[in-house]
């Protein structure tokens, strides 16, 4: 759809995906031709806050030729950092993620999520105890003397003048749809990619492409049936946090590209 909107007015697409930022695994992660995509090597340790330097300056310069950005995707925390200012605390260091990781897999999500309770009780009043990713999270922020509460995902605060679309699919197609594109992934090869991939060596941030460990240690029906439900699941958490975006426009999607480009082009010059 966004590459349908590109040919309906002077456009350039900008990927907001925190994992098609990696070459070697195009088939998993599902890349298409934009800004972005396939940049960085699979041992390299990703960051939102070097990937939003990089998004600014391919949307400012697309900016500059008079054309139209259009950021796609993906990752809830890539795409406000290209559309805003984030205001980062300091990076943490692998070995201290991965220290927090390991307690939080050893003790579990209660145990783990009690901890954060114990250390700051206002993050944890906002965390789920099975959300790992940000409890962890929380964890590091407290042990540095930071607090995850009060940092707010969506602000009304854009870089330049933004239309942001979601684009709504109806549940029953969008399970068609997840089943199609897992089975099309194992057609393109997906296997193969992936053992070339872990051949190699990957960073910490790569690891958590979605199905890399799936794919490697399932057999094939296993690997499919395990991707469906993983992205069945991720599929239903961007639908929770693409509505809270401030000024969200919602589009239905259960059509041809074409209409939907259309649509988007007329609410954006609107």
């Amino acid at each position: 759809m966004a590459r349908a909107v590109a040919e309906r007015i002077p456009a350039e697409l900008v990927s907001a995906d925190s994992m098609q930022v990696y070459r070697g695994l195009p088939i998993l992660t599902n890349q298409s031709p934009a800004y972005l995509v396939g940049i960085w090597p699979l041992d390299h340790e990703a960051s939102v806050g070097e990937y939003g330097r990089l998004a600014h300056e391919a949307i400012d310069g697309i900016l500059a030729r008079e054309r139209t950005p259009v950021v796609v995707g993906g990752t809830g925390l890539y795409l406000r950092a290209a559309l805003g200012e984030l205001e980062l605390p300091p990076a943490v260091a692998p070995e201290a993620r991965a220290w927090w990781e390991r307690l939080y897999d050893r003790v579990g999500p209660g145990r783990a999520h009690e901890l954060l309770a114990q250390r700051d009780p206002a993050a944890a009043a906002g965390v789920h105890p099975n959300d790992r990713r940000r409890v962890v999270r929380a964890l590091e922020l407290a042990e540095a003397g930071r607090s995850l509460a009060g940092d707010r995902l969506w602000r009304d605060e854009w870089r330049h003048p933004t239309t942001v679309v979601g684009l709504d699919v109806p549940k029953d197609e969008l399970e068609r749809r997840i089943v199609a594109r897992a089975h099309a992934m194992f057609e393109r090869g997906v296997e193969h990619e992936v053992r070339n991939a872990l051949a190699g060596g990957l960073s910490q941030t790569a690891r958590h492409v979605h199905g890399l460990h799936e794919v490697a240690a399932l057999p094939r029906e296993q690997a499919i049936e395990a991707l469906v439900t993983r992205t069945r699941r991720y599929a239903a958490y961007q639908r929770k946090w693409m509505r809270r975006i401030p000024g969200l426009v919602v589009v239905g999607a259960a059509r041809p590209a074409g209409e939907v480009a259309d649509e988007i082009v007329a609410v954006a010059g609107a």
